[in-house]
C-alpha cells in the first residue's frame, strides 16, 4: 500500500511540476497542450487548433520549446513544429526545466541538455525537475537534493520530497511532511499528512483527512475542507469533495471544481478530475475522457478518449 502511495504521490508530483514548469517558463508564449485522439497523442494551441497531428504512444506538454513524446516504447523530444529533435532512446522521461530534463536509462535517472547530450550521468534510483537550482534525487530509499554539477547539496534524509519553490520544499520524516529551506533547515514542522509545494504564497496541506492551504507560517489561510487540492495557478486552484474512485482507483464522482485564493468557488464542482490553469487553460477528465477547459468552465477541447 505504501509504494502505491508513493506512485501515486509521485505521479501528482510530476502532472503537477509540469505546469508549475510552465509557469516559470517564460519563453512558452504560446502554450501547446497534448490531447489523444483513436488513441495517439498531439497537441493543440489554447485556442483548441491542432497544431500537432496525433502521432504519439504519449506525451507531455511543452517546455521550453520542446515536448516529450514517446514512440515505440522510448521517449525523446519534439519541437513545437512536430520534428524530433532528440530521438526516442529513454526508458521514461521528464519535460525540460532550466535547461536539462530528467531521463531514465536502465532504471537509473540521470539529466540531459536540449541537444540530448548526458549532462548527469543516470546514477538515482529517482529525481525531479531542477528548480531554483537544486533537484530532488532519491539515492536507496531517501531523497536529498543536487545541483546541476550532480553535487549532493542536501543529503538524503527524507522518505519522499518535491520540488523548491518560493524558497521551500515539502518532504516528508517519519510519516509527517513539512517544509525546508535550500539550506536543508526544516522551516515548518512536519505535522501535515501530506503536502504541496507552495504557490502564489500559498501551499496544499492535508491535516485529519482533509486539505486546506497554509502560509509561509504554516498556518492555515483556507481552512482544511476539502478531500483533495491541488496548487493555485493564476489565481485558481482545483479542490475535490466527496473522494469516490472507480474499480481502478481513478478519481470518479463528478466533484472536482475550482476555488479562488478566499476559498469561494469560481467553477463548481462538475469534474472528475481537474489539473491547474495555465494561460488560462486547464486540464480536466470526465469519465475516461481528457479535455481542457478556460477559466468560465468553457471547453476549448471537449473530453476525448
Amino acid at each position: 500500500m505504501r509504494k502505491m502511495g508513493l506512485l501515486f504521490i509521485m505521479g501528482v508530483v510530476l502532472l503537477a511540476s509540469v505546469s508549475y514548469g510552465q509557469e516559470k517558463d517564460a519563453e512558452e508564449s504560446e502554450p501547446l497542450f497534448p490531447v489523444r485522439q483513436n488513441g495517439k497523442h498531439g497537441y493543440i494551441d489554447r485556442t483548441g487548433k491542432i497544431v500537432i497531428e496525433p502521432q504519439f504512444d504519449s506525451a507531455w506538454s511543452f517546455r521550453e520549446g520542446l515536448g516529450a513524446v514517446k514512440i515505440d516504447g522510448k521517449w525523446g523530444y519534439i519541437d513545437r513544429t512536430g520534428k524530433i529533435v532528440i530521438k526516442p532512446q529513454f526508458d521514461n522521461a521528464y519535460p525540460f526545466s532550466a535547461g536539462l530534463a530528467g531521463v531514465m536509462i536502465g532504471g537509473k535517472w540521470g539529466f540531459v541538455d536540449k541537444t540530448g547530450k548526458i549532462i548527469i550521468e543516470p546514477q538515482f534510483d529517482w529525481a525531479f525537475d531542477f528548480s531554483e537550482g537544486l533537484a530532488g534525487a532519491k539515492i536507496g530509499d531517501k531523497w536529498g537534493y543536487i545541483d546541476k554539477t550532480a553535487k549532493i547539496v542536501i543529503e538524503p534524509q527524507f522518505d519522499r520530497a518535491q520540488v523548491f519553490s518560493e524558497g521551500l520544499a515539502p518532504v516528508e520524516i517519519d510519516g509527517e511532511w513539512g517544509f525546508i529551506d535550500k539550506t536543508g533547515k526544516m522551516i515548518i514542522s512536519p505535522q501535515f499528512d501530506l503536502a504541496w509545494w507552495f504557490s502564489e504564497g500559498l501551499a496544499p496541506a492535508k491535516i485529519g483527512g482533509k486539505w486546506g492551504y497554509i502560509d509561509k507560517t504554516g498556518e492555515y489561510a483556507i481552512n482544511p475542507q476539502f478531500d483533495y487540492a491541488h496548487h493555485l495557478s493564476e489565481g485558481l486552484a482545483a479542490v475535490q469533495i466527496g473522494t469516490t474512485f472507480d474499480e481502478r482507483g481513478r478519481f470518479v464522482g463528478r466533484n472536482w471544481g475550482f476555488i479562488d485564493k478566499t476559498g469561494r468557488y469560481v467553477i463548481n464542482p462538475q469534474f472528475d478530475w481537474a489539473g491547474r490553469f495555465f494561460k488560462g487553460v486547464a486540464g480536466v477528465k470526465i469519465g475516461a475522457k481528457w479535455g481542457w477547459i478556460d477559466k468560465t468552465g468553457k471547453y476549448i477541447w471537449e473530453p476525448t478518449e
